[in-house]
């Protein structure tokens, strides 16, 4: 049997492991982005580059330009768009990771396989959200091509942020 945890022990070590999950299914779609005949770096990609309208902003920064906004009650600069783009990604992942781990640090043995479930409902509940936000067209509007794209990205996310949770643990 894994080392015990405690509930704090569990979230932290969650958190960590929703990076290492972020990570996996950044170097994802980055191998896509590559193969599709991008030219980046992967620091330049991973960051965002080359956002100059907040039209063509991916939806993380927009729902932090929204949520900022919304709160300051202020305009939000079109170049703050990539550290808000990776602000909410990173959080997102990692809050994923965190509630991850609350799950699978309360379980006698919490094999990497559960990554398998974790990254679909990461994934549904994407396109239950942002849809709402006109942020995503709804997932019936979408080709099969394209969701299974992004599906196959969050099971890498979710295997990702399970295997490094079984890791950190010994689980």
């Amino acid at each position: 049997m894994g080392q015990k945890t405690t509930p704090l022990g569990a979230v932290g070590r969650g958190l960590v492991a929703g990076a290492a999950g972020t990570a996996v299914m950044d170097l994802v779609w980055y191998s896509r982005y590559r193969r599709g005949g991008g030219k980046d770096g992967f620091v330049d990609w991973e960051f965002s580059g080359g956002i100059d309208s907040w039209e063509e902003a991916p939806a993380p920064a927009q729902v932090a330009k929204r949520v900022t906004e919304g709160f300051l009650q202020k305009e939000v600069p079109v170049d703050r768009a990539p550290m808000m783009n990776n602000a909410v990604h990173w959080s997102y992942g990692m809050l994923w990771g965190a509630l991850y781990g609350i799950a699978a640090g309360s379980l006698r043995k919490a094999p990497a396989t559960y990554g398998l479930i974790l990254g679909p409902i990461v994934w549904s509940g994407a396109y239950a959200i942002l849809p709402l936000a006109k942020l995503y067209e709804p997932m019936w509007r979408y080709d099969a091509k394209t969701l299974a794209k992004d599906l196959s990205a969050h099971v890498a996310y979710g295997v990702g942020t399970a295997g490094a949770f079984r890791l950190f643990l010994g689980k």
